[in-house]
């Protein structure tokens, strides 16, 4: 996903918030595990039971400390504790794992710094087309849509498909009208505009020349993807899953990836695991993820960490598939594999403490 070469952010978070940040960055800024090479097979598992439980992605990508300045690092561990903070209050309030995700994916949709809402990547023609799905795990209730352009928080809108409509997915004008009917807020499509964001279509549009502009295989990974997520367990025993993304830089003719399509990119069910992805989503709608994990628990037997595991390292892999999911099952245990040099990711368990990582070798 793009990296932004400048931040600005505000300096007067609350002093809970700065300090968990604070301790988190320098935890990871004190690891000894060397710094992976070539083959990646990063995994971030916690495996203690507890009452309720959330984890987070701001996306996977080419992510390593060489492309990172301290203060970039910072405020996107910084950003990433508010995220999980915002889901985890809800949670430990004995609110709902809906309420929980849709808080917490709210704050990134927020920040310039990942691909979704404010800070999406741009299509080739120089605008915003959003995409965003949740599930509810306690009936397979769920809402997606799809090429939305002037919807400030597209998980809302997701879901008030879910919840206000007889459908569980709507496109373009049709799912900004059925916002209108709900007074969702709509914004221009500039409020997405980031120069970072921007300045990474003109390189991606360099790169590609006067060749054909679907030729994605020759584009540097850091063009094909970037999401958010949250799943969450809460104290009522019920799961939920929700992702929202700006899509693949410079994309066209209406692409939509694996972020809104159920199964592929999101899924949730009581019975096994809540799940949402980030990845090059091509390979992720054509196998199923989100979907696949959980079945192999319902099915097979297995947890979610070896689960997780077989698809990502070795059902992934092998076909050119590249990015990470979390995973929750319903013991509020968390596993957050990804196959990439780092995946923006963080959790927590009941009133444990709290994971931010964004590297492969920090576990």
């Amino acid at each position: 996903m793009g990296l932004f070469s400048s931040f600005s952010f505000a300096t007067n978070k609350h002093v809970g918030l700065s300090l968990l940040a604070t301790a988190c960055f320098t935890a990871a800024a004190c690891s000894s595990a060397p710094e992976p090479s070539s083959s990646v097979a990063a995994k971030a598992t916690v495996t203690e039971a507890a009452p309720f439980a959330i984890a987070i992605h701001g996306g996977a990508g080419t992510i390593t400390r060489a492309s990172m300045t301290p203060a970039r690092e910072r405020a996107y561990r910084e950003k990433l504790a508010e995220a999980i903070a915002a889901g985890q209050q809800i949670l430990a309030a004995g609110g709902t794992s809906m309420d929980a995700v849709i808080a917490a994916v709210q704050v990134l949709e927020d920040s310039p710094l990942f691909n979704a809402g404010r800070g999406a990547v741009y299509t080739w023609d120089e605008q915003h087309e959003l995409d965003a799905a949740i599930m509810d795990g306690s009936n397979r209730a769920a809402g997606a849509v799809t090429g939305v352009t002037t919807i400030k928080s597209p998980i809302a809108l997701a879901r008030k498909v879910m919840e206000e409509s007889v459908h569980v997915m709507l496109s373009g004008a049709g799912a900004e009208e059925f916002a209108d009917l709900h007074q969702l807020e709509r914004v221009d499509n500039s409020y997405f505009n980031t120069e970072a964001r921007f300045d990474a279509l003109q390189r991606m549009k360099q790169q590609l020349g006067s060749q054909d502009k679907t030729a994605w295989q020759q584009l540097d990974a850091r063009f094909k993807y970037g999401t958010v997520g949250a799943v969450a367990l809460d104290t009522h025993g019920n799961l939920a899953a929700a992702t929202s993304t700006g899509g693949m830089t410079g994309k066209r003719y209406g692409r939509i990836g694996d972020s809104p399509v159920i199964g592929a990119g999101t899924w949730a069910d009581n019975g096994s695991c809540a799940v949402s992805a980030t990845g090059h989503g091509e390979y992720f709608i054509k196998y199923q993820v989100a979907a696949d994990i959980c079945a192999r628990v319902t099915y097979q037997g297995k947890d979610i960490v070896s689960a997780g595991d077989t698809v990502i390292h070795e059902v992934l892999m092998p076909v050119g598939g590249t990015g990470g999911v979390i995973i929750v099952d319903g013991q509020g245990k968390v596993h957050m594999p990804f196959n990439t040099e780092g995946m923006y990711r963080a959790s927590q368990q009941g009133d444990g403490p709290v994971h931010i990582a964004i590297y492969a070798d920090e576990n």
